[in-house]
Formats: structure tokens, C-alpha cells, sequence
């Protein structure tokens, strides 16, 4: 039985039903509910509310369930940023994951798969293939990819003393059913929204100005699931880090064009910057260990996408 923390989420959602696929049982740990969310109503799921940051709630779960595994995807941040003291924030953020590394040495489990993030490679000067080995620049830049970081850090040393395999999943810009609107990075699943809604594109949520060149490895959300699965249940992994994407890069405007091909008429007008450097994950070690190999891409992604926000609509 797996432990899926944030398997609610947008992500995590995907994970567990990717893990059932596989012949598993999930439990969700959960702080505002103990109902099992809508979006795995048809699974045989199990809920426990509480929090990651609370060791005693969190360890409750392993007296109620046999967990053998643990996808960590409920990390902790310090962000968006409140009036809460900043030192407290990022200390209760570190406890979070140190909690669930002493949930699973208590419950003798032999894997933690932790999300990170391709945030993590922001300001590596080359473009082209991002490698697990590519070294990581270490100044601050925001504070997600710090604090992923950070874990990615502490997850390693901890492997090494602590009798727990915890596998740091890098995993790119995801799009798809249940993703944020907007995503602030990129504009793949706002693009998506008015392709579904035949409306004009809302694109100022974004950090940044989007441009028809702008590309980076896309991963629709049902292959990220998947992939994170397979990480949790491999028999071995050689490494302690992977990316987890599609490996290419996918610009707006091939995700423009798969649109329009699965709603003919829409169009979205962004304007043009060619020349913009282009990078993407290298996969190789995640096809190797576990066979991944995605099964959406931009245009079975497009149209999959589309369908769903028709059917949340007639909801």
C-alpha cells in the first residue's frame, strides 16, 4: 500500500490512478478533509486527514494502514510568502519532509519518491539536454527551486545513513486535467482553457511575456503520474535523482497548432522572439530504469485536455 501525500492534487491525483493502474492500493494523507476527493471517487482509495508537519498525525497513518511505499508529493514551502515569521516557515517546511523520512524508517518502508522540480536548472547558462549530472547553480532565484534544492540535498545525505531510499523526481512544466489556471511559468493550459471555452486566451497571470518561440519540456500530466509511479514500485533504481518528462521541448507554437487541430478555429496571437535559448530533460536514465516512455504527446495531449474541460463544464 502506497503512501501518496498531496494525491489530491494535480499531480498527485494522476499518481495514485497511475498506481492503481499497476495493481496498488493508495492512501491519501490530507489536512482539510477526510473525504476521499471527487476525482478518485471511482478507486478504491483511502483518506486519513492530517498533516506532513504534524510527525505524531502523520504516523498514525502507518498504525491504520501496511504502507510499503511513499510518493512525496505534499512538499512543504515557505510560499506564497504571509505575515507568518519567515524562520518559522522554512523550519516547518524541513520538518514536513523530515517527518516523512522518519514515518518511513518507523514503518519500514524501502522508497520515498520526492517531488522536485525542473525549477531547479533556472539559470544554467547552456541550452539543449538538462542532465541529472548538469551542474546546478546555487544562487537564490526563487524560492521553490531553493527550497527543492535543499531537499534534493538532505534526501541524498539521508539515504546514505538512514536505511531509506529517497529518489528525487525533477519533473517538468505538466499540464493537463486538474492543473493550475493560470500556471504562472507557462501558457500551455491557459492556451488549452480558451481552445476548450472558444475564448480569447487570458494570459496575464504569467510571470512573464509568453512568446511564440518559447519552448520547454511539456509533460502532460497523465504520463507524469505514470512516471512517478513506475519511480515508486521499479524493483531497482541505479540513481538518486531523475527527470521526469516527455525529453523535447514543446514551444507555444506547436502547442497553438495541436490545439487548433483538435478545435479547428482557434487561434491565439502571441507575438514573436525567435532566438530564445531552448532546453529540455534528458530521460535516459528514467527510460532505462523504468521503461517510461510518454504517451501523450502534444496532440493526443491537446485533444485529451481539450475533452476534459467539456466534460467538467457539462458538470
Amino acid at each position: 500500500m502506497i503512501l501518496v501525500t498531496g494525491g489530491a492534487g494535480f499531480i498527485g491525483s494522476h499518481t495514485v490512478r497511475a498506481l492503481h493502474e499497476a495493481g496498488e492500493e493508495c492512501v491519501l494523507i490530507q489536512r482539510r478533509s477526510p473525504e476521499v476527493p471527487r476525482q478518485l471517487a471511482d478507486l478504491p482509495v483511502h483518506v486519513v486527514q492530517g498533516d506532513v508537519t504534524d510527525s505524531s498525525a502523520l504516523l498514525r497513518v502507518g498504525q491504520q494502514y501496511p504502507i510499503t511505499g511513499i510518493v512525496h508529493l505534499a512538499i512543504a514551502l515557505p510560499w506564497p510568502v504571509t505575515e507568518e515569521d519567515p524562520v518559522d516557515a522554512a523550519g516547518r517546511a524541513l520538518e514536513g519532509f523530515l517527518n516523512i523520512v522518519r514515518a518511513a524508517r518507523a514503518w519500514g518502508v524501502r522508497r520515498i519518491v520526492t517531488a522536485s522540480t525542473i525549477g531547479v536548472y533556472s539559470g544554467v547558462a547552456e541550452s539543449g539536454a538538462l542532465r541529472e549530472d548538469t551542474p546546478l547553480p546555487m544562487e537564490y532565484l526563487h524560492v521553490i527551486p531553493t527550497f527543492k534544492k535543499i531537499a534534493e540535498l538532505l534526501g541524498s545525505h539521508l539515504s546514505t545513513v538512514a536505511d531509506v531510499e529517497i529518489v528525487n523526481a525533477r519533473i517538468s512544466g505538466t499540464w493537463g486535467p486538474g492543473g493550475h489556471l493560470p500556471d504562472p511559468f507557462f501558457a500551455a493550459p491557459s492556451l488549452a482553457y480558451a481552445a476548450a471555452h472558444r475564448t480569447v486566451p487570458e494570459l496575464s497571470g504569467l510571470v512573464a511575456t509568453p512568446y511564440l518561440e518559447d519552448a520547454l519540456d511539456l509533460c502532460y500530466v497523465k504520463d507524469t503520474g505514470r512516471a512517478l509511479a513506475l519511480l515508486q514500485l521499479a524493483e531497482r533504481l541505479q540513481y538518486p535523482t531523475y527527470n521526469v518528462g516527455s525529453g523535447h521541448a514543446t514551444s507555444n507554437a506547436e502547442v497553438i497548432a495541436a490545439l487548433a487541430a483538435a478545435e479547428p478555429g482557434f487561434t491565439a496571437e502571441l507575438p514573436s522572439r525567435p532566438g530564445r535559448p531552448v532546453s529540455w530533460l534528458d530521460t535516459a536514465r528514467l527510460r532505462e530504469d523504468t521503461g517510461f516512455e510518454p504517451r501523450f504527446q502534444v496532440a493526443a495531449a491537446a485533444a485529451d485536455y481539450i475533452a476534459w474541460f467539456r466534460a467538467e463544464s457539462q458538470r
